[in-house]
């Protein structure tokens, strides 16, 4: 548990666990996380604001969070982001609403964003912004 790569195979699996189409957002040059939930076969894609690194079998796309191109997001029940910047959270949890996904962030140390949102201890504690919203079954 001394290993820092603890937070990201802990996120991995956590992700790898509970969700069945995942992006991770503002990869940078980190790809652990990703990797597990790749192995899964459940990641669909990892996304930065520039490319930063080369991550071999890993789905990537360049894309700036602040105007992201949805149809990149589009069909992932999970946006996760592990340290994202702060004025990342505003934009990432609108997007999730728009794509009617499931927002989870990592955050460094002990910064929340509003009210933290659902914590959830993986192992590490996880803030989960944004639930997304089951279908609801319409009757004609």
């Amino acid at each position: 548990m001394g290993d820092y790569k603890h937070i990201e195979t802990s996120i991995g699996k956590y992700i790898a666990s509970n969700y069945t189409r995942a992006i991770e957002v503002g990869i940078g040059r980190n790809d652990d996380a990703a990797k597990i939930v790749s192995s899964a076969g459940l990641l669909i894609r990892c996304t930065d604001v520039k490319v930063l690194g080369v991550f071999r079998g890993l789905p990537f796309s360049e894309d700036d969070i602040f105007s992201p191109d949805d149809s990149l997001y589009s069909g992932a029940d999970v946006i996760y982001a592990i340290r994202p910047a702060p004025e990342m959270i505003p934009p990432l949890i609108e997007l999730a609403r728009r794509i009617n996904a499931d927002m989870i962030v990592y955050h460094l140390g002990f910064e929340s964003y509003e009210n933290g949102g659902e914590i959830i201890d993986c192992g590490v504690l996880l803030h989960r912004y944004h639930v997304r919203q089951k279908p609801s079954k319409r009757v004609d």
